[in-house]
């Protein structure tokens, strides 16, 4: 799959098959997070890969919309030291792992982290050490739906010159 359909048809998948995915893609979805634009190539981010259930269900009860976590095969944390642009580079590199899912025909559904109340839990739950911050949990799995949710039409969002 290229770029170009990957970024067109990638939606949020909540729903997974019981299947596990590879190790060798999950550490390429990974290394596309890492490569993720980085304000003055800081690269403040950290990955933490969760495969085991119990704790993948210990994360998923902690959070107030990512109860399916406990349903996908993987869960991958990402972190970042606080920076001054830590939220902007760590969201980056999750949006690069929800593509990079995308063309490895993978669903995957983007929980948040950073102002969440639970962060700080979460952060613990996964042995993060101080000074880093929850930036999001991203849900991996191989589909067990294809959601088809509407987005704005570009003349709605486009604007030339001014607004």
């Amino acid at each position: 799959m290229d770029a170009i359909e990957a970024l067109k048809t990638r939606r949020s998948v909540r729903a997974f098959s019981p299947q596990s995915v590879p190790r060798e893609v999950i550490e390429d979805l990974v290394d596309c997070a890492r490569l993720a634009a980085s304000a003055n190539n800081v690269q403040p981010w950290e990955f933490v890969v969760v495969a085991d259930a119990a704790l993948r269900r210990r994360i998923a009860e902690t959070t107030d919309h990512g109860k399916f976590i406990t349903d996908a095969p993987v869960c991958v944390v990402v972190l970042c030291r606080e920076t001054k642009y830590y939220l902007e580079d760590g969201s980056a590199a999750t949006q690069n792992m929800l593509l990079a899912a995308r063309a490895h025909g993978l669903g995957s559904c983007w929980v948040a982290g950073d102002k969440k109340p639970y962060a700080p839990e979460i952060c613990r739950l996964i042995g993060a050490p101080e000074g880093y911050r929850l930036i999001s949990m991203v849900a991996l799995g191989y589909p067990a739906e294809h959601p088809e949710k509407s987005k704005r039409p570009l003349a709605d969002a486009l604007h030339w010159e001014e607004y």
